[in-house]
């Protein structure tokens, strides 16, 4: 693993030590919310599945109705009357928080009543599939806000992990292998003194027995 640049100090390696105690501090608070945000992913994909079948299958349903129309009508007469109207506001979109992700939360308004379009040339199955497209539609704005929450809840989790990993497998052992290194070249150096120091002082007490005779 390799080490941080550090003097071999007290002082270096109490910042280390400090430093250490900080990341693991991070490292736990940072695993915890990685777990909550696995947590709030899981949950929201199970929901999104059985949402998403609901959704599918009533536009399924629409869709059906619109090729039954194209076939009586014919498309040069189908698509102007799908294209009539004047167009309209009908999604307002604002921003939440959620586990410190910011989301978007969308919402439909009221839906325009079908018309604009000639009923003498068009076949009423026209009708009916309109309206089962305006029966999905909340459905198919509240799966777009859910999808689109889930894409974030997933890149989060990505970016947590990503700073865990560096935690837990690069910045941690890197402080541990250098307060360990600095810490061993401490003791070497004390050990020196104290070896120093016992010479030294063995060396006064001949000195004062060589004059004492």
């Amino acid at each position: 693993m390799p080490q941080i640049r550090a003097n071999p100090n007290r002082m270096e390696l109490l910042k280390l030590k400090r430093r250490g105690a900080v990341a693991r501090r991070g490292h736990k608070l940072l695993k915890d919310k990685l777990d909550e945000l696995m947590k709030e992913f899981q949950a929201r994909i199970g929901a999104n599945r059985r949402l998403r079948a609901e959704v599918e299958r009533d536009l399924r349903g629409a869709y059906s109705q619109f090729a039954i129309a194209r076939a009586e009508a014919g498309q040069a007469v189908l698509e102007p009357a799908l294209m009539a109207g004047a167009p309209e506001r009908l999604l307002g979109v604002h921003e939440k928080s959620l586990m410190s992700v910011t989301v978007p939360v969308l919402e439909l308004d009221e839906l325009p009543e079908p018309g604009g379009y000639s009923l003498a040339t068009t076949p009423a199955v026209l009708d009916v599939g309109l309206s089962r497209l305006a029966a999905v539609a909340p459905r198919l704005v509240e799966l777009a806000e859910r999808e689109k929450a889930i894409e974030l809840l997933a890149a989060e989790i990505e970016r947590t992990r990503r700073r865990v990993n560096a935690l837990e497998y690069v910045l941690i052992p890197s402080v541990d292998a250098t307060v360990k290194d600095i810490q061993m070249k401490l003791d070497e150096a004390e050990r020196s003194n104290l070896t120093r120091l016992m010479k030294v002082k063995d060396m006064i007490a001949q000195q004062e027995a060589d004059e004492g005779e």
